[in-house]
C-alpha cells in the first residue's frame, strides 16, 4: 500500500509533535503523517519527571546555563549550537505554554528547580510528571489539525525510502510495517524527520520506555549516514531497586531538594567525591555509585530525603512518592533503595542544530540527533529544551527545502526484497533468549566502567548475534520484537565500535586502562557513513 504526504514525521515524542505544530503554523494545507511504534504518548517524552532547563531567573544567565553546559560536556560541546540552543530557551517555552503547557508556579513566577552540573535553579518542572504534561499538550493541540496531521499508532518503520535526482540521492519516506495487519506500507514524502528517540533498551538495566530501541540510528546507518559519539550513554544514578518490576526514574530533582546517597552502612559516599556532592555531572554520581557497589558487593545504595518535611516531599514529588509507596517504600519515612540505569544517549544522527543531515530531505531532532549540545556528558534537563529548539529550526529548514525542491526530476528505486520477509506469516521462533543475551553483554561489557579488552570481547559476541538476527529477519515473516532486535543487535555493534575508537576516559565513557582525559582525543567519534565515504 502507498500512502504520500508533504512531511512523514518518525516518533510521537516533544521533537516529533513540535515540529508538526510549527509545520501547520507556517502552511495551514501541508499534509502530515506521524508515525508511533505504540500509542502515541509512550515516548521517552512521556517519562521526563524533572524538567526543562531554561533562563528564567533574575539571578542567573544564558552566559551561566552555557558555561554549565559545556563544563558537564566535557570539552566537546559544540559552543555555537549550545549557545543557540540556550538563548532560544525562553521563547520556545513560551510556546509551549501557548500550546497548553502548565508549569509549576508560585509567588516569584515558575517554581524553579535545581539538578546536577547546574550552578543555579533554572528547571522547569510540572510537578514530577513534566514529560508526560507537555506530552499530553502537544497531542491535544495536534488534534486541532485533524485536516492536517494524520497520527499512526502501532506502526514500526523498517527502512528509509530513498530516490536519485541529477545523480544526488534523496530521502523519499520509509517503508512502515504493522504488525497485527502483516501489511507494509510505502510512506512517500519529500520530508522525513527521525525523532524517534534512544536507544537505552540495549542496556538490562535502563530507564527508557521498551519503545527505545535504537531504531532511528540503526535505519540511519543502513541508509548511509554518520553516526557520532555513540560511545557516551549516560547511565542515570538513582534508578529505584525493584528486582522483577519495570524499572521506575528517581528525578534528579530529588537530590536537587536535598537527597544524600547512603551506602548500606549509613555513610554518605559522595562527600570528598565532587564538591557538588550529589548534584554532581551524572557521570561522576554514576561512576561513585558503581564504585560504591562493587566495593560493598551489594546491589543497591540509599537515597534518603526522609530529613524533610513529609508534606513538601510529598507535593513536590507525587508521582514518585505514589509510585515507591505503591512498591513498599515511602521515602518521607525512610532511605528507598536505588542503582544506575542507562539513561539517555549524548550521540546520534550527526546533524546540524536544524536536523540537516547528510541524505537530502532527511531531519532529525532530539535523542536520536548529534547535534553537538551534549558533548561527553548531557547536563540535565538540557535534552527536552534541545528537541524543542530543534524542532523548531528543522520545521524552517524542511518547509524550505520542501518549497523549493524539484521532485519532478526525481526517481524512487524500491529495494523488492523489502518485502519478501513480509507476505506469508509462518511460524516464529522464541527471540527472548537473544535479546536477554545481548541486553547482558552490553550492561556487563559496556556499561559505566569499561575496559578494552572487555568491549573486544563484547563486540565479538555481538557481531554473532546481529549475524543472525540478519539472516533471520531476512528469511522469516516480521514482527515488531524480530525488527526491534535487528535493529538494537546494529546499535550496539556501532555504539562498540565507537567506544574502541577513544583511547581515553572523558564524561560517560571511562576506560580502565586510560582513566584521564587525553587531548589528542578532544574531537568527537564519527563513524562515516557509505554517503560520506562517497563524497570523499
Amino acid at each position: 500500500m502507498e500512502k504520500k504526504y508533504d512531511f512523514l514525521v518518525v516518533g510521537s515524542g516533544i521533537a516529533g509533535l513540535f515540529y508538526a505544530l510549527k509545520l501547520v503554523a507556517k502552511d495551514p494545507k501541508v499534509k502530515i503523517a506521524i508515525i508511533t511504534k505504540k500509542g502515541e504518548a509512550n515516548t521517552s517524552t512521556n517519562r521526563a519527571q524533572g524538567g526543562i532547563a531554561a533562563v528564567f531567573s533574575k539571578i542567573d544567565s544564558f552566559e551561566s546555563h552555557i558555561k554549565d553546559t559545556i563544563i558537564c560536556g566535557v570539552g566537546l560541546c559544540h559552543e555555537n549550537v549550545v549557545e543557540q540552543i540556550i538563548e532560544a530557551g525562553p521563547k520556545v517555552i513560551e510556546e509551549l505554554i501557548s500550546y497548553g503547557v502548565k508549569f509549576s508556579t508560585d509567588e516569584d513566577g515558575f517554581n524553579l528547580g535545581r539538578e546536577g552540573g547546574h550552578s543555579e535553579k533554572r528547571i522547569l518542572h510540572a510537578g514530577d510528571l513534566t514529560g508526560r504534561k507537555i506530552e499530553r499538550a502537544l497531542l491535544n493541540a495536534c488534534k486541532n489539525y485533524k485536516d492536517n496531521i494524520d497520527l499512526y499508532r502501532n506502526n514500526i518503520v523498517l527502512d528509509l525510502i530513498t530516490g536519485k535526482t541529477a545523480g544526488v540521492e534523496y530521502c523519499a519516506g520509509a517503508f512502515v510495517f504493522t504488525e497485527h495487519e502483516r501489511k507494509l506500507s510505502s510512506f512517500y514524502a519529500p520530508v522525513t524527520l527521525l525523532a524517534s528517540g534512544g536507544l537505552g533498551q540495549i542496556y538490562f538495566h535502563n530507564t527508557n520506555p521498551k519503545i527505545a530501541t535504537g531504531d532511528g540510528i540503526a535505519m540511519a546507518y543502513r541508509a548511509g549516514l554518520s553516526l557520532g559519539n555513540l560511545e557516551f550513554v549516560q547511565f542515570h544514578p538513582t534508578s529505584l531497586y525493584s528486582p522483577g518490576r519495570w524499572p521506575f526514574l528517581i528525578s534528579e530533582a530529588v537530590r536537587g531538594e536535598g537527597a544524600r546517597l547512603l551506602s548500606i552502612d549509613g555513610k554518605y559516599f559522595m562527600e570528598g567525591t565532587h564538591e557538588l556532592e550529589e548534584l554532581a555531572p551524572r557521570d561522576i554520581v554514576a561512576r561513585a555509585v558503581d564504585k560504591e557497589l562493587k566495593e560493598s558487593g551489594e546491589e543497591f545504595v540509599f537515597l534518603d530525603i526522609s530529613h524533610k518535611d513529609s508534606e513538601f516531599v510529598k507535593s513536590r514529588f507525587p508521582n514518585i512518592y505514589k509510585e515507591c509507596l505503591r512498591r513498599g517504600f515511602d521515602m518521607t519515612q525512610r532511605p528507598i533503595p536505588v542503582v544506575p540505569a542507562a539513561h539517555y544517549s549524548c550521540g546520534g544522527v550527526v546533524s546540524k542544530i536544524n536536523g540537516e543531515t547528510e541524505l537530502p530531505g532527511l531531519y532529525v531532532a532530539g535523542e536520536v540527533a548529534m547535534s553537538g549540545m551534549h558533548g561527553a556528558n548531557r547536563l540535565a534537563s538540557n535534552s527536552l529544551l534541545e528537541a524543542v529548539v530543534m524542532a523548531e529550526e528543522a520545521s524552517k529548514a524542511s518547509y524550505y527545502y520542501f518549497s523549493n525542491f524539484d521532485f519532478s526530476k526525481s526517481n524512487v528505486e524500491i529495494d523488492n526484497l523489502m518485502y519478501s520477509s513480509l507476505k506469508y506469516p509462518r511460524e516464529k521462533v522464541l527471540i527472548t533468549h537473544d535479546r536477554r543475551q545481548l541486553c547482558r553483554i552490553m550492561s556487563d561489557f559496556a556499561g559505566i566502567v569499561r575496559s578494552r579488552d572487555r568491549l573486544t570481547l563484547a563486540l565479538e559476541k555481538i557481531n554473532r548475534v546481529a549475524d543472525s538476527i540478519e539472516a533471520y529477519y531476512m528469511a522469516t515473516p516480521a514482527t515488531y520484537r524480530v525488527v526491534e532486535l535487528r535493529n538494537m543487535a546494529t546499535v550496539s555493534k556501532l555504539l562498540i565500535q565507537s567506544a574502541l575508537k577513544r583511547h581515553e576516559s572523558r564524561g560517560l565513557h571511562y576506560l580502565e586502562e586510560y582513566p584521564k582525559t587525553n587531548d589528542d582525543f578532544k574531537k568527537d567519534t564519527v563513524l562515516l557513513g557509505r554517503l560520506a565515504n562517497q563524497r570523499k
